[in-house]
Order: C-alpha cells, then structure tokens, then sequence
C-alpha cells in the first residue's frame, strides 16, 4: 500500500471517530442535563470548601451542618436569582420531568447525612451551575450576618463609649464642685453647669441612636461627639478659665478633649469601635471572648432576629470558622479600619473560591472523561465499530476510501474551526447526519458488514462464534478510547490532515480564475 493511501486510511478512521463521538457528546450532554451533573457538582463543591478538611470527632454532625449552611447560601436572594427557570406550568414541564429523573437517581446514592433534604436543600430540585466568586463571597458573609454582627458590636461599643465619656466629664466636674463656692454668681455658673453637662449627655444619646437607626456612620458619630464637648467648653466663662483653681479643672477638660477627640482614627481604637479582622472572625466562634461580648447584646435586639442569628453561629461547623479564619489572617495585613478588613477577607473568599472551583472544574472533567469512556466503550459495542475491521476494510476498498475522503472534505468546514458555541455544534451534527445517509461505513451490526467483518463464505455460516466475539473485544476497546476523546479533537486531526493532504489551501476553480480574469479586464 503506497503513502496516500496509507493516509486516506488514517482519514476515513478519523472521519468515523469524529462521526461516533459527536454521537457520544450529544449522548453524555443529555445524560448531564437530565441528571443536573454541573449543577450537583457545583452544590457538593461548594460543600467541600465550607467543609474543609473535617477533622471533628463528630463528622457526621458537622458534615450535616455544612450541608444545612450551604442550603442556605442556595436560598439567598443573590444566588437563587443566578437560576433562572421557566415560569407558567406548560413552559416548567420539561423541567419538571428533569427533576424527577435526577431526584430519582440522587435518591440512590444520597448521603446519609443528609437527611430528608434534597441535594438542593427543602423542596428544591434545583441549582445554577456557576457561582461567580464575587456573589458567593458577599452571600457567605451575609448568611453569617457578620455584617449585622460587625454593627451590632460596634453599637453595644459605642453606648460603652459614650458611658464613659460621661462618667469621665461628670467626675473632672465633680472635682470642679467641690471647690468652695465665693457668691451667688459662682452657684449659678454650677448649676449653669450641670445643665450643660445634661445637654451633653442627651446630645450623645442622639448621635448613639442615631447610629442605631443608620444615619450616620461611627467616623460621623465620634466627630459630632467631639463637636458637642468643644460646644460645651465653649460655654466655661473666660474670667474663670485663667483664674486659680478653676483653671486647672479647664485644662483638665481641654486635655480629655485633645486626648479622646484630637484624632478620630485613635478615639475609635481606643474605644473599640472599628473591630479588627480577628474581632470580626471571632464574632462567629462561639468560643471567642468577642462573642460573649456581642451576647449580651443580644437582648437588646429583637428577640427572633437575635435567637436566630445566635442559633446559626452555635451550630456553625467548627470546620467553617477555622477556614474564614486562616483567610482572615491573609486579610489582616495593612488593614486601617473594619470595612476595609470586611472588604479584604471578602476578595480573600473571593480568591480562595475560585482555587477551589479551578480544583472542581478539574474534577468534573475527569469524571467527565471517565463517563466518556464508558460511552465510547457502550456506543463501540452498539455501532460494532471494530477499529481492526475498519483498517482492514478502508485497506482494501479505495472506493469506500474516496467516499469517505470526498465527505470528510464537506465535514471540515473551514468555517467552523471551533467549538465555541451551540450553533457550530448543531450544523456539524446536521453535516454529519447528512453524509451517514450517504456513505456506508464499515461498522453496525447489519448481515454485509458482519460478512465482511468475519470473511463469511457460506450463508448458513454462523456470524457470531465465542472465538469471534473475543476477536472483536480489543477493537472494541480501542474505538472505545478513540470515541472519548472527543468530537472536538477529532475535527481539529481532521482538519490539519485536510490540509496537509491538500497541501495547504485549495486554488480557486479554473471558473473562478477565469471570471476573476475577465472582471479584471
């Protein structure tokens, strides 16, 4: 057998495989739809990285906590808006029947920890199939409501803060007091004191609830404090601000303000109102100090909102906390204010999710490829498509080879040199449905192609003898492996032999030329 038709050999094997494994694609991306694969991946995924490395005694516990906390990621209003669905009863059938196959397939294998649910949580039969990181990061730390915990921390703080400062002015004032008073005008200017220290105090009980009630921010609220003790300074009689001993209680309070109020950054420092990146985590560990801080909070707030916020976090996998922990810490580097921090550990999430989806997509293409395997294997058997007996027959039929040849040139449209999108898929699909009409192939179980398959002489031969069938099983095995790699690395073989066979692209018909010739005249 001469070099060409060695090769043209080569090219009608890679033109069936190509036309077997668009078969074997169309094939698995059903199963993939009607089974919800990506979807379910993506939800075990996303279990995974909450999950960790499960180290607890009590696995089995925490394992069905994580699967509750990820239901509940599913049922943010930002995640469950990713999955669209078909409204209107005609238009959600089809859907429908694709979640009481998949449910029913689950069924069989579901994890025992977790219970009645469904993979997608109660009632649910569905899920998207990507998460962006960014969404999944903002939707974490709000179903860990640190947020709310962040703010709900920073009020109880604020209300010590403003507690202190008061008790702190009212006993430099006391100490003011005691001083013998000289006249009538010295008992006026005390209890014209006092009030302005009433003033004060119900000043800062405004800029505490109007903090509460999210009218300002705590950088506002420290800044209007400073604000209001200056106007009360102001209101310290100049005669008496030189004059012994009131001049030193004066300063005193001149000092307390450079002290508390001279930078906004350090008076929130001192008072813990900008909580750090480790307050923030520890808000969510039940164990912490921070959080026993925040319970007592608690109590304040509304009961059903606060018992359910304290219930999350007492049932919140240990696994959880240590990984938004070591996340926190890479967050924790040059960090001036807790927005900043929130907004660090929330690109840290970010980051980290999408290492653990590359790690996940990487997984899924293996099983991918395993299930692939296993349909090439299947659809090898059924087509009878024994590479041994299609070399041998393209070897000997130059007729079948050039039928072959001639459609795999209308296959490799140079148009269509990728699988980027649906419609390139559907046309070579159509391309090839059109050109099996046409060409008889050397595979299927059909009485010519087993005759030539076995060399039967005599009709009342038998086909099929174990000796045989054991002769088709290697060829069988290696179109399996051959139909797995897949539709889009057998157009991409066929379309660099098209053009090494062709020697680069084809000249323009003698037509063509002749009308281009002609035109130019």
């Amino acid at each position: 057998m001469n070099l060409p038709a060695i090769f043209d050999v080569v090219l009608g094997l890679i033109f069936i495989y190509l036309i077997l494994s668009l078969l074997a694609s169309e094939i698995q991306e059903l199963i993939a739809t009607l089974l919800q694969w990506r979807a379910a991946h993506l939800k075990k995924s996303v279990e995974i990285f909450l999950s960790g490395n499960v180290t607890s005694k009590d696995q089995h516990q925490e394992l069905k906590s994580v699967v509750e906390l990820a239901n509940k990621l599913y049922d943010n209003p930002l995640i469950k808006n990713i999955n669209q669905e078909a409204k209107g009863w005609f238009e959600s059938l089809p859907r429908k029947f694709t979640w009481a196959i998949a449910s029913l397939v689950r069924s069989l294998f579901s994890s025992k920890h977790r219970g009645q649910q469904t993979l997608f949580g109660k009632s649910k039969h569905t899920g998207p199939s990507y998460i962006p990181a960014d969404i999944y990061a903002t939707t974490l730390l709000e179903v860990l409501e640190i947020p709310t915990l962040v703010r709900w921390l920073t009020e109880g703080r604020l209300e010590k803060f403003k507690t202190a400062r008061i008790n702190e002015i009212r006993g430099i004032l006391n100490q003011l007091q005691q001083q013998p008073v000289q006249d009538e005008k010295m008992r006026r200017f005390f209890d014209k004191l006092a009030l302005n220290l009433q003033d004060l105090e119900k000043d800062y009980n405004d800029i505490v609830k109007n903090y509460k009630e999210n009218k300002n921010n705590i950088t506002a609220s420290v800044e209007r404090m400073e604000i209001s003790f200056k106007r009360f300074l102001e209101d310290f009689p100049k005669e008496l601000s030189s004059q012994e001993p009131y001049s030193k209680f004066f300063k005193k309070l001149e000092y307390y303000q450079q002290d508390i109020f001279g930078n906004p950054q350090q008076t929130m420092l001192i008072g813990g109102l900008q909580p750090s990146i480790d307050e923030v985590v520890g808000l969510i560990n039940k164990n912490s100090a921070i959080y026993q801080e925040v319970k007592t909070i608690f109590k304040t707030k509304d009961g059903a909102a606060s018992q359910e916020i304290q219930k999350l976090i007492e049932n919140l996998p240990p696994s959880v906390v240590d990984n938004i922990s070591v996340l926190a810490k890479r967050a924790g580097t040059k960090i001036q204010n807790t927005r900043e921090g929130i907004d660090n550990l929330r690109q840290e999430i970010e980051s980290a999710f999408d290492s653990s989806m590359e790690r996940a997509s990487g997984v899924y293409k293996r099983n991918a490829k395993g299930v692939g395997i296993l349909i090439g294997l299947v659809l090898a058997v059924a087509a009878n498509a024994d590479a041994f007996h299609m070399v041998n027959r393209l070897s000997k039929d130059s007729v079948l080879r050039n039928i072959i040849v001639q459609n795999a040139e209308k296959l490799s449209n140079p148009n269509v040199n990728n699988f980027s999108t649906v419609g390139d898929i559907k046309k070579l699909t159509n391309d090839a449905d059109n050109i099996l009409t046409a060409v008889s192939l050397p595979i299927g179980w059909t009485p010519a192609n087993l005759s030539q398959q076995f060399r039967l002489i005599a009709p009342e031969e038998p086909v099929i003898t174990p000796l045989r069938f054991l002769r088709m099983i290697p060829g069988w095995i290696v179109s399996g492996f051959a139909i797995a790699m897949g539709a889009p690395f057998w157009f991409d073989v066929l379309g660099k032999f098209m053009n090494v066979r062709n020697a680069g692209k084809r000249p323009k018909s003698t037509k063509n030329a002749n009308e281009a010739g002609e035109g130019n005249n």
